[in-house]
C-alpha cells in the first residue's frame, strides 16, 4: 500500500480530500459522490470490499463502513447475530453490523476530531482497520452463512492458528 503520510500535505484539508488522495495513490476505484462522502471499491483477499467514508460535521467525526459481498439470507440472520456478538467482543477498534432489512454485514468505526484535523496518517489506519477486520472474519461469516455452522465453530475455525512445525 502507498502511504499518503510520505508525501507533504496540507493539513487544512477535509478529511475526505486525504482520503481521496490515499484512494488515488493506491490506484482503488473510488466516487466522491458528495462533498461530505466518498466511496471506495477494492479487491480484498477473500471479497470484494465496498468502503464508505462520511465527514460528519455536526460531531467533527469520519465515519467508515465497509461492506463486502455476502448477503445474510434470512434463515441465517439468528446465527450470524451470535457471530457478530462474539466477534465483536474481541475487537479493539470498530464493530461488524448487520443490517437487517439488506441482509448486509458490515465494519463501522468512527475517528472522532472534536476540534483538530485529521492526519494522513489516520485515515490510512480507518482504513487498514477495516481492511483487516473484514479479512480476518470473513471466513467465519461464510462458515455461519453458507457452511450452516454455529456461531461457536465459525469462530473457533476462523481463530485457529498453527503454533510450530509438523
Amino acid at each position: 500500500m502507498t502511504y499518503i503520510s510520505d508525501f507533504e500535505t496540507d493539513s487544512s484539508l477535509n478529511p475526505l480530500d486525504l482520503v481521496e488522495r490515499m484512494a488515488a495513490l493506491n490506484e482503488w476505484a473510488f466516487e466522491r459522490s458528495a462533498e461530505d462522502e466518498i466511496t471506495i471499491s477494492l479487491e480484498g483477499r477473500w471479497t470484494d470490499c465496498h468502503v464508505s467514508f462520511q465527514w460528519m460535521d455536526e460531531v467533527e467525526a469520519l465515519h467508515i463502513a465497509c461492506a463486502f459481498d455476502l448477503k445474510v439470507p434470512e434463515k441465517r440472520k439468528t446465527e450470524v447475530l451470535r457471530l457478530l456478538s462474539l466477534i465483536n467482543e474481541q475487537m479493539w477498534v470498530g464493530h461488524f453490523d448487520l443490517w437487517s432489512k439488506e441482509g448486509v454485514i458490515m465494519f463501522r468505526h468512527a475517528l472522532l476530531l472534536a476540534g483538530s484535523e485529521a492526519t494522513d496518517r489516520q485515515c490510512e489506519v480507518l482504513m487498514e482497520c477495516a481492511i483487516e477486520a473484514v479479512e480476518r472474519y470473513f471466513p467465519a461469516f461464510q462458515f455461519v452463512v453458507w457452511a450452516g455452522k454455529t456461531a461457536r465453530e465459525a469462530m473457533d475455525a476462523t481463530l485457529f492458528e498453527t503454533v510450530g512445525e509438523a
